[in-house]
């Protein structure tokens, strides 16, 4: 009856067929479930991601820059010496909400009106989190990097993050970016 559930920070979305079981039946099956279940801690160890990013290639580095009241290498340092835990994956597949960002880059708003075509590994942030864009989608948080490396791929069932991860930026210059287009991150 399950047909699926999307962990987020604080809540998991569980999605159920209501011509299989109703959400009274549902809510039932999960209280008993929680009733029963033994808390462990995780055995499973996160991975550390590596993930080049072109800051070059970032479309609003100097908007967030400014409203930050930083040079552009401020915001390239800090944004690149922190290492980030990836909380949720959504909005599109792949997609890693991270967080947290540095003091120093907290706050920075979403775009008044949202892009239409963000394009593939960008790089955004927003409030206290970082992400990627695994796909060219509509997106509306301001972009401050690129990845060239390839985040999902469906038929091979290949996502580059898992919930838990760690994940930290290296700065790369355009060269290397049109190196490693479209290479999967180790």
């Amino acid at each position: 009856w399950v047909l699926d559930v999307v962990p987020a920070y604080k809540a998991v979305a569980i999605y159920h067929n209501p011509t299989i079981i109703s959400l009274k039946n549902v809510t039932t099956e999960v209280n008993n479930l929680f009733k029963n279940l033994e808390l462990k801690t995780p055995t499973q160890q996160s991975k550390v991601v590596e993930v080049p990013c072109c800051y070059e290639l970032g479309a609003d580095l100097d908007i967030v820059a400014e409203l930050k009241g930083l040079t552009t290498k401020e915001v390239i340092r800090l944004h690149s010496e922190t290492e980030y835990c990836v909380y949720a994956i959504g909005f599109s597949p792949g997609f890693p909400y991270m967080g947290y960002l540095p003091k120093e880059l907290e706050g920075v708003p979403r775009l008044a009106t949202p892009r239409l075509k963000v394009p593939a590994g960008s790089i955004g942030l927003t409030g206290i989190q970082t992400g990627i864009y695994p796909e060219q989608k509509p997106g509306g948080w301001h972009l401050i990097g690129q990845t060239p490396n390839l985040l999902v791929d469906i038929l091979t069932q290949y996502f580059a993050f898992d919930i838990g991860d760690k994940v930290r930026f290296s700065p790369i210059s355009k060269r290397t970016f049109k190196k490693l287009i479209g290479t999967k991150l180790k």
